[in-house]
């Protein structure tokens, strides 16, 4: 990864141990560790629920929320403690709205679950990024706009948005315009396609993308994030860090 050029690395917490409710302060100092020695830095988690799958943001039992303030408090404890800044919270089938609830109910629930998180963890100096997703994936947040309502009732400095180009590309608003309007909130962003590769690979063109990214003084990370690992891993990786180094320094 630092050799292709990049500077950080985002770590989705199940790849390091099939239960991240394991991890300890010896895999925070391993990770920590091997990924200075290789001249990066953390940028932070994501893909934060995927296990334990039973964790939900939406829920109304109590101590299935209890459990999912908990886990997102430790995972927040161990990003702080392997450098990173930022986790970002997208975990789609763990913050459906289930048909028999009420949507609004929901996203009150959701706020105050968040809220409660915000608290445990404002000493720690990480933020958790709300990341808008396709309707294809959930029914909860999927727009920037529905997902700054909620930063905002929340209303908390350690909750803030993420924009992700392959999901900003579900909705009926130009990109560039998403950026502009969440420009207050965005902590973190995504660069990738619909077709589930890297920057560069597919028809989103990235120049105004880029311009609406600097026109908001962003200055936080573009992370690739793929889920269509073709040709190969590496060759996206390096494709990827060469088209955006194009369209940034143009």
């Amino acid at each position: 990864i630092a050799r292709t050029g990049y500077d950080g690395v985002e770590i989705a917490p199940f790849t390091l141990r099939d239960d991240p409710r394991d991890l300890d302060v010896k895999d925070a100092a391993r990770i920590k560790s091997a990924v200075s020695d290789s001249g990066l830095e953390v940028v932070g988690l994501h893909w934060l629920l995927v296990k334990p799958s039973w964790l939900n943001l939406t829920t109304p039992d109590t101590l299935l929320q209890k459990d999912t303030i908990d886990f997102a408090a430790h995972l927040a404890e161990f990003c702080q403690s392997i450098g990173g800044k930022v986790l970002v919270w997208g975990s789609p089938k763990q913050r459906d709205v289930h048909p028999d609830w009420e949507y609004h109910e929901a996203f009150n629930r959701a706020a105050d679950l968040l809220s409660k998180i915000s608290q445990k963890i404002e000493d720690l100096g990480v933020v958790i990024a709300m990341e808008p997703l396709a309707r294809s994936e959930t029914n909860f947040l999927t727009t920037a706009a529905e997902t700054v309502r909620l930063v905002k009732l929340i209303n908390h400095p350690s909750i803030k948005l993420h924009l992700d180009v392959k999901a900003m590309s579900d909705e009926e608003k130009t990109i560039p315009e998403i950026i502009t309007e969440s420009r207050d909130y965005v902590a973190h962003f995504h660069a990738n396609d619909p077709n589930l590769r890297g920057p560069g690979f597919g028809e989103v063109e990235y120049e105004p993308i880029v311009t609406a990214l600097k026109d908001i003084k962003y200055s936080g990370y573009v992370s690739v994030e793929v889920f269509d690992y073709s040709p190969d891993p590496e060759t996206i990786a390096v494709q990827s860090f060469q088209y955006l180094q194009k369209v940034f320094q143009s």
